[in-house]
C-alpha cells in the first residue's frame, strides 16, 4: 500500500517546478542543490519511487549533469547518508578547542539541536530504518558511510583525549560504540513511538546524565589503583 502510494505521486512531483534555463553555479554548490532536492524526494516517495530522471527534473538539469556527478542512484543516496552524519555527529573538533571532557561530548553529539533539525534527523532515521528493511543495500551504505567512519572517528577523538592524560580508556573503539549506543538510542526517536519523553527538556537532562555516566568511568585513576 505504501508502494503504490508513494508510486502514485511520481507524476506530480516531477511537474512541481516550473522548467526554465538554470543559473551557472559551480559544481559543489550543484551537488549541495541535487542532494537537497534528492533527499526531499526519497522522504516522499521511497528508495524505489525515486529515480534519477526525477531528481533531475526536479533540480532542473539535464540528466547528463546529474549523472556527471552522481553516477548513480546509489552514490547520490551515499551523499545524503554524509550530509546526515555531519548533522548528527560534531568530528572533527576545532584543534584550539579547549573544553571539558564532558562539555566536548555535548557539542560532538549536538544534543541540544534546535526542533526543526531534531524534525529533520527523525525523518532521515524513519526513511532510513523502513527502507533498509526492504532494500539489503540501504542498509549496506548505512553501516559503510554512516556508523563505521562515525564509530572510527569517535574513537579516534577518545584516543587523542586519552594521549593528553584527559581520560583513560582501554578500548578506544568500544567506547565509542557504547557512547553512540547511549545517546543516540535517547535521542532518536523510534517509529511508531514519538512520544518516548514527555518533553524536550527532560530527554536533555538524560542525555547529560548518560555522558556524565560515561565522563566518571574514563576518568583517570590518581595515586595507581
Amino acid at each position: 500500500m505504501l508502494i503504490e502510494e508513494r508510486a502514485a505521486k511520481v507524476d506530480q512531483v516531477g511537474k512541481r517546478r516550473p522548467r526554465g534555463r538554470p543559473k551557472t553555479i559551480d559544481d559543489d554548490a550543484r551537488r549541495a542543490e541535487i542532494v537537497g532536492e534528492a533527499r526531499a524526494t526519497f522522504y516522499e516517495l521511497g528508495y524505489a519511487g525515486t529515480t534519477m530522471d526525477l531528481v533531475a527534473a526536479r533540480c532542473r538539469i539535464s540528466k547528463q549533469t546529474l549523472y556527471r556527478l552522481f553516477p548513480s542512484k546509489t552514490e547520490l543516496f551515499t551523499a545524503i547518508i554524509a550530509e546526515h552524519r555531519a548533522s548528527m555527529f560534531a568530528l572533527p573538533r576545532p584543534a584550539d578547542e579547549n573544553l571539558p571532557f564532558d562539555k566536548a561530548l555535548e557539542r560532538i553529539f549536538m544534543i541540544d539541536m534546535n526542533e526543526a533539525q531534531e524534525r529533520e534527523r527523525d525523518a532521515f532515521i524513519h526513511l532510513a530504518i523502513s527502507e533498509s528493511q526492504q532494500f539489503p543495500e540501504i542498509a549496506t551504505l548505512l553501516h559503510t558511510h554512516g556508523a563505521k567512519p562515525s564509530q572510527q572517528m569517535l574513537a579516534d577523538w577518545l584516543t587523542e583525549q586519552q594521549a593528553q592524560g584527559l581520560i583513560e580508556i582501554g578500548d578506544a573503539l568500544s567506547g565509542a560504540r557504547m557512547l553512540m549506543d547511549m545517546i543516540f538510542g535517547a535521542m532518536v526517536s523510534k517509529p511508531g513511538h514519538p512520544n518516548d519523553w514527555p518533553d524536550r527538556e527532560t530527554r536533555l537532562r538524560h542525555l547529560r546524565h548518560c555522558i556524565a555516566i560515561f565522563t566518571a568511568g574514563v576518568r583517570p585513576h590518581k595515586g595507581g589503583s
